[in-house]
């Protein structure tokens, strides 16, 4: 990932309604949710909601794909991988191992087996 792609994807989770867009699509996971049920757990006027996942599929953050007369909005999970490792590539000055620990503590509670998973808490 180039620094121009980071800022882009960063930026355009520097929102609360996008932030929390995309959060909710990395909860439905690469099924996704169609737009109006976006809208309605967020309680976000539909264009509104159209103008944010336009600045996340800018981004390439998410994606969508038609099916009927819905469109389904999925988080780009490989996209928000790269973001991640290019935030952390040159972690603990070149001692991965320290960072590790952190992170896959972190990824651990986020994405454990389904009987583990706790209830997500939205902000």
């Amino acid at each position: 990932m180039k620094l121009k792609d980071a800022v882009s994807a960063l930026g355009s989770l520097a929102q609360e309604t996008r932030l929390s867009t995309y959060r909710l699509l990395v909860e439905a996971g690469p099924e996704g949710m169609p737009a109006g049920q976006i809208a309605e757990v967020l309680n976000v006027a539909p264009a509104a909601l159209s103008f944010h996942l336009k600045e996340l599929s800018h981004a390439r953050l998410v994606s969508s794909r038609p099916e009927g007369r819905f469109i389904y909005y999925s988080a780009d999970f490989e996209r928000m991988a790269a973001l991640m490792t290019y935030m952390t590539q040159n972690c603990c000055r070149g001692m991965p191992q320290e960072c590790l620990t952190v992170m896959e503590t972190a990824l651990s509670e986020c994405c454990s087996p389904a009987s583990k998973r706790r209830p997500a808490k939205r902000n």
